[in-house]
């Protein structure tokens, strides 16, 4: 996290907050609990009025609280994953494990719900219950009722009891593994099971498998982790969400009804806001560890993606939705296999137009993630050029957008004074001087010559 972020990250624009509400310490717990999230810019100045203004009917202001709070995490803006009715509805599930199977590179995945929140399936008698598979299954998946109950000897229900990681590296060795045989796990060498829960509640299990002995990486377990506790948290933030507009509504709802509910989703908030950071974060960890590029190569060309958008004058909104775009822009990398990124040899010309395509992959991951919706444009464009000679789309000069160029910029000093498979590293002012004599045939001449001034 940068030093400006460490600094703003107890403040809100609900902090602007001139009067609270008299007799009531949670106004100013309300105000903090909201102030390091990625969603922030979503809040108006109007709802900072609304919240900092004197109210005589404190129940309506807890209630304008709540309901404001809700608009700002609905569907548009959060992960949308309960509400299902039916069994039909949880393809999504089967989507997010084929997803996961796909970035991390194993044979399969599968997600477990506990039957609490295994809406529309909790017919069965197994607590936790599988929802989703990356296996292609030629019969209705949930017509087997696959699942745990609470009390087995099962690596499932030991990770979501205990919450905690169960790794077996070679199953075939492990008298404790009992395979599944409708999930081909008789077959499995390597196993994995990550925890999906929150400090609110336990939600269920994420289990990724290798038919090899083949480890994941400590990069891919991160991630996997992190993606483990945001849909957690989502889900219980949906839930929340739903319990309270039903609670606004009641005609003999307290105060302090209102009040405890206001303490768990400003609560809710904040850890999801962390998640998401975490997220995007390990995200790019885990394309560089498959792109071979040094440790934090993705945050070296953020942070100085950031620093030029300092240096510009840039807003705070506008600054981080740039960091992020600039860590996540290589996205598309973690969809590909890695053998492409470790070949010393010659690139085929059908890996080559794997790897040009590799940004239309990572802009429909991030579509699929609403809260980083707002980098897809600088992600799309970040390989165009000032001459209009880049891709995608050819777009020339100042109709390519400031973000793009930022980044654009701050990834080729970046390369340029990294060390790769194929050359050494060049000096700071080799690289300086490729950029200005390249300034305005590939990059824009006034970004350079502020990439210049701060590197000087």
């Amino acid at each position: 996290m940068s030093e400006e972020k460490k600094e703003n990250k107890n403040v809100s624009v609900f902090a602007r907050s001139e009067i609270s509400l008299e007799s009531d310490p949670l106004e100013e717990i309300f105000a903090l609990n909201l102030g390091d999230f990625i969603s922030e810019h979503l809040i108006s100045d109007e709802l900072v009025q609304k919240i900092s203004r004197t109210s005589v009917d404190k129940l309506e202001s807890l209630k304008n609280q709540l309901k404001e709070l809700i608009a700002i995490y609905s569907i548009d803006n959060t992960l949308k994953i309960l509400g299902f009715s039916s069994k039909e509805d949880y393809i999504i599930y089967n989507a997010i494990a084929k997803t996961i199977k796909q970035m991390l590179e194993i044979d399969a995945c599968h997600v477990f719900l506990s039957k609490e929140n295994a809406m529309g399936l909790n017919t069965t008698k197994n607590d936790i219950l599988l929802v989703g598979s990356s296996l292609n299954f030629n019969d209705d998946i949930y017509e087997a009722e696959i699942g745990y109950k609470f009390d087995d000897e099962s690596y499932v229900s030991f990770s979501f009891n205990n919450k905690k990681e169960v790794e077996v590296k070679d199953c075939s060795k492990d008298d404790d593994f009992k395979p599944i045989l409708l999930l081909n796990e008789d077959k499995v060498k390597y196993y994995l099971a990550v925890p999906m829960y929150n400090n609110m509640e336990k939600v269920g299990v994420i289990v990724v498998e290798n038919y090899k002995e083949k480890k994941l990486s400590d990069e891919f377990i991160e991630l996997l982790t992190v993606t483990a506790r945001l849909f957690a948290t989502s889900m219980s933030l949906e839930k929340l969400t739903e319990e309270t507009n039903k609670l606004i509504n009641l005609e003999d709802v307290t105060v302090s009804q209102l009040q405890n509910n206001r303490a768990e989703l400003t609560a809710l908030i904040g850890d999801l806001s962390s998640e998401q950071q975490w997220f995007v974060e390990d995200l790019a960890k885990a394309v560089d560890a498959k792109s071979n590029f040094k440790n934090n190569y993705s945050h070296d060309v953020a942070d100085l993606a950031r620093e030029i958008s300092t240096a510009l004058g840039l807003n705070e909104k506008t600054k981080d939705l740039i960091y992020y775009a600039a860590l996540l822009r290589n996205i598309g990398k973690i969809t590909l296999p890695e053998e492409l990124f470790n070949k010393k040899e010659k690139l085929s010309k059908e890996d080559w137009e794997k790897l040009q395509n590799h940004p239309n992959v990572g802009v429909s991951i991030l579509m699929s993630i609403n809260f980083l919706s707002e980098v897809v444009p600088y992600i799309t464009y970040h390989k165009e050029r000032w001459d209009g000679a880049g891709e995608p789309e050819g777009l020339k000069g100042m109709s390519i957008p400031l973000g793009s160029r930022i980044i654009a910029i701050a990834d080729a000093y970046s390369a340029m004074t990294s060390d790769r498979t194929y050359r050494d590293a060049l000096s700071k002012e080799k690289a300086l001087e490729i950029m200005e004599s390249e300034s305005g045939i590939k990059w824009d001449p006034d970004l350079v010559k502020v990439l210049i001034d701060l590197k000087k």
